[in-house]
Formats: structure tokens, sequence, C-alpha cells
């Protein structure tokens, strides 16, 4: 709300009210205006309250510059860190590189160990664990002690593997049910097909992730469960390839009680 004195063509004069004066001295107090905000109206209520900030930054002068620092140095260290991971990022994919052909040709042990010249994905995820191509590595080595028959291992990198690709993740959840399963663990193997099922679920893979988890509740002896897990199937997914095998499973352990 403007706080100029009504003119003789302002509304208010139209409408028959009193008009208010307006001083020649743009200093002078305004003792004659309506005092809804005197700081504005009033320079001698402006000129304190600036004195007032004065003496506060005067008093506080050392908080208020150790704030400023914290401040700057906070945003330093986060463009700091910020250029030091990326650097940290490209060696890593640069270190992993050999390995991952090591990786695609099934030459597991030099993937995992390295050749001589170049790391090992067990090397690059221990350096470089906080990168993405470190954190990648630990998916690769995991799948690879897996295809080893290593599945203590397997289990321990694909634990210190998280992806924001849902495929991916779900892929990791499944590969982990795999080890468990291999460990003689089908109970704790079933939770993780379940929750390769349930990560971001989808018509194209989360059928055959419910087979898996469905097989592993028979040889936990959950036979509730893995009924559940086939009436899933067939109901969540009906065009899924697996509704087939799902109903056939399912009869036979029905007929079975």
């Amino acid at each position: 709300m403007s706080k100029i004195p009504y003119t003789g063509k302002s509304q208010q004069a139209r409408q028959g009210q009193p008009v208010q004066n307006v001083s020649a001295d743009p200093l002078a107090p305004a003792e004659n205006l309506p005092a809804e905000n005197p700081l504005l109206e009033d320079p001698d209520a402006l000129a304190a309250r600036l004195a007032e900030s004065e003496d506060f930054v005067r008093n506080n002068r050392n908080v208020l510059l150790g704030l400023l620092a914290l401040v700057v140095l906070a945003v330093v260290g986060g463009f700091g860190f910020y250029s030091w991971r990326n650097q940290q990022d490209t060696k890593a994919q640069a270190s992993m590189f050999r390995a991952v052909n090591h990786w695609e040709a099934d030459s597991l042990n030099k993937a995992i160990k390295g050749d001589g010249k170049a790391p090992g994905l067990v090397t690059v995820a221990n350096e470089y664990g906080n990168t993405k191509a470190g954190n990648l590595a630990n998916f690769y080595a995991g799948v690879a002690s897996l295809k080893k028959g290593d599945y203590k291992a397997a289990l321990d990198y694909l634990e210190d593997f998280s992806s924001d690709d849902y495929l991916v993740q779900s892929r990791a959840y499944a590969l982990m049910g795999d080890a468990q399963l291999e460990m003689n663990r089908p109970k704790e193997a079933a939770d993780l097909y379940a929750k390769a099922a349930d990560h971001n679920a989808n018509e194209y893979f989360s059928p055959g992730y419910l087979m898996k988890e469905a097989t592993a509740r028979e040889l936990a002896n959950d036979v509730p469960g893995a009924i559940k897990a086939y009436d899933r199937i067939i109901n969540e997914y009906p065009t899924a390839q697996e509704v087939t095998e799902a109903r056939q499973f399912k009869a036979k352990l029905e007929g079975a009680k």
C-alpha cells in the first residue's frame, strides 16, 4: 500500500474524503500522515534503525565473519570435491578397461585379480569405491565370482553395488539370490528374488524373478509362499510366457496337499 498522500485526483478525493497536504520538504517528518509504518515515513526512525544495525554488526563482527568463512569454505570445498570425484572416476574407468575385456572373454581370474599390467576389478572397487566406475566394478566382480563358484565373495561384491538403473539393480538382487541359493539358503534367496521382482515391477522381468522365488520357496518347504508367488505371476502378469508353467506348478503343489 502506497504511503504517498492522496492528491485531489485520487479516488478518495473523488469520493469526498479529506485530502492530506504534502510538505514541500521531502525530508520533513510526515506528522499528519497515517502512522501505519513509521519506519518508512520517519527519517529519524530509519536512522535509528540503521544505527542499531551498525551496532549489531560491530558487536558481532567476529561471529559474522566466521559464518561467512564457513559458507565460502563449504562452496569451495563442494566444488573441489566434485572436481576430485570426477578425476577419480576417470582414473577408475581407465584402470578397469582391461579388466572388463577379460571379464567379457571369460578370463575371470585376470578380470578379478588383474593381469600384471592392469589392475583387476577388486582393486578398482577397493580404490575407487566412491566413484561410478568403482561401483560398477563391484557388479562385474560379483558376477565373475558367481561364475567361478565363489558365492560368498559374489554376495559381498553385489551387496556393495547400487544403481539408479532399475533393471540393473533388479538383476543385482536376483544374482544375490542365486549366490544364496548356491550356498543352500533358499529362504534368503527367495526373499532376494521377491525383492528383484518388486523393484520397479514390470511385465518383462518380474515374472521370471517370481518363478525363481517360487522355486526357492519350494526348496525351503514354504508351500504357501510358493503358491503365492505362482499366483502373482498368473494374476498380475497374465500375458507373460511364465504363466503356463506357473499354473502347472501351482496345480502340482495344491494336488500334493
